[in-house]
């Protein structure tokens, strides 16, 4: 399929999705390789960077999104209530988890020095951190790790847009 056709066939699926979709997916559903999805992406990505609709990726999921500046404009059209603030316990935590992810409760612990469980709880009830696996040692802990919700919430469109960590990245002793 010519790259200008893809981009069309993407842009109509990514606009109906509900939710992240797989770019193994759209490939199967658009019957191409893999590869030509991500270069179409990244065309339409590239468009779309100074425009009011954005393309999102995180990992493999990819989604339409509204430009993080039209935020409040969006939330208001929609009268949609304002978001609540998080706490400072939840910043700290998600920030943690947002540069060491995977990551377990207990190394959110030992890099926090308290009981993260009420907080994890409250993050995993917005939407901003999931459980993306378990480690591989006894007990079996969950890992955690953000979202695409954590994304729009912070008007990020990659994980690579996190500031650099201040003073490198040996709050602990802890290796994720």
């Amino acid at each position: 399929m010519e790259i200008a056709k893809l981009k069309v066939m993407l842009e109509s699926l990514l606009f109906v999705a509900d939710e992240p979709v797989r770019t193994k997916r759209l490939a199967e559903v658009l019957g191409v390789r893999e590869s030509e999805v991500g270069e179409a992406l990244r065309e339409l990505k590239a468009e779309y960077a100074a425009r009011g609709i954005r393309i999102q990726c995180q990992g493999d999921r990819v989604q339409m999104v509204t430009a993080p500046e039209a935020a409040p404009f969006v939330e208001r059209f929609l009268r949609a209530e304002p978001r609540r603030r998080l706490s400072q316990a939840a910043l700290e935590t998600l920030a943690i988890i947002a540069y060491r992810q995977p990551i377990t409760r207990a190394q959110i612990e030992a890099i926090r020095g308290v009981n993260c469980d009420g907080v994890l709880r409250t993050l995993l009830s917005k939407g901003l951190i999931e459980e993306v696996g378990h480690l591989e040692q006894p007990g079996r802990p969950v890992l955690y790790g953000t979202t695409f919700e954590f994304l729009r919430y912070f008007g990020l469109q990659s994980l690579d847009e996190l500031p650099p960590l201040e003073g490198g990245d040996e709050e602990s002793g802890e290796n994720s």
